[in-house]
């Protein structure tokens, strides 16, 4: 059973740009990644808990940029987070930004942020 204390990371996607599954997947690999060097650099403690602890993740939806940005600066800086940005090679824009990652840090910390959104 997790506890409040255990850490895990949350993915934040856009539903308004109606990613394909193999594209969704992409990106949220990146944010995971991403978010979770931040965490090696800013909180290894909590980073490598996560590791030694499964890697808890979570995948959630946001309406758009606009709802993605509100939660992105809400997060507090302690907390790492990694925002991602297309290449544009393939479905989308150059620049277009897809998904952000909040964690890894607490599940209690986290939830506060997104614990309204829904799973994608």
């Amino acid at each position: 059973m997790a506890k409040e204390e255990d850490p895990k990371q949350v993915i934040l996607v856009r539903k308004d740009l109606k990613l394909g599954r193999g594209k969704m997947a992409a990106q949220v690999a990146h944010a995971s990644v991403s978010a979770y060097l931040e965490a090696v650099e800013h909180a290894p403690k909590v980073a490598d808990k996560w590791l030694m602890e499964g890697q808890k993740k979570v995948v959630l939806w946001v309406k758009d940029e606009h709802e993605l940005f509100d939660l992105y600066k809400s997060v507090p800086k302690k907390i790492p987070t990694a925002v991602i940005a297309d290449a544009g090679l393939t479905q989308l824009d150059p620049g277009t930004v897809t998904c952000a990652a909040i964690g890894p840090w607490t599940d209690k910390d986290i939830h506060k942020l997104t614990g309204h959104l829904k799973l994608a």
